[in-house]
């Protein structure tokens, strides 16, 4: 059965830094391009960052862009998020996705979903 796994969530401050990991198995991950996307109570499932199964090319919403960082690490079947000056509307259900293909999914045309990690930002 395909696993993704997050972790590193928790909760910061805001203008504080967390690493998200998202560690999957039983599929050959780098076939796959990778997104992170999140979901915040009450609202719909939202696209935070995609790259590409070579680890070419990310990208990212503009609600995030230069202070979030994506990376993965094909030898360790592994997709990270670094995030840097949070904010209180970065709070959310932070969850990493899967397309089979060079391209990273938005939200609906995923194969793979985890479960997620849930991210806080409050003071």
């Amino acid at each position: 059965q395909v696993q993704l796994v997050e972790s590193g969530g928790g909760l910061a401050q805001p203008g504080g830094s967390l690493r998200l990991s998202c560690v999957a198995s039983r599929f050959t991950f780098s076939n796959f391009g990778m997104s992170w996307v999140r979901q915040a109570p009450g609202k719909g499932l939202e696209w935070v960052s995609g790259i590409r199964s070579d680890g070419s090319d990310a990208t990212y919403a503009d609600s995030v862009k230069g202070r979030f960082t994506i990376s993965r690490d094909n030898a360790k079947n592994t997709l990270y998020l670094q995030m840097s000056i949070l904010k209180p509307e970065d709070t959310g259900l932070y969850s990493c996705a899967g397309r089979y293909g060079r391209y990273p999914p938005r939200t609906t045309d995923y194969d793979y979903l985890g479960q997620g990690t849930q991210v806080t930002v409050s003071s």
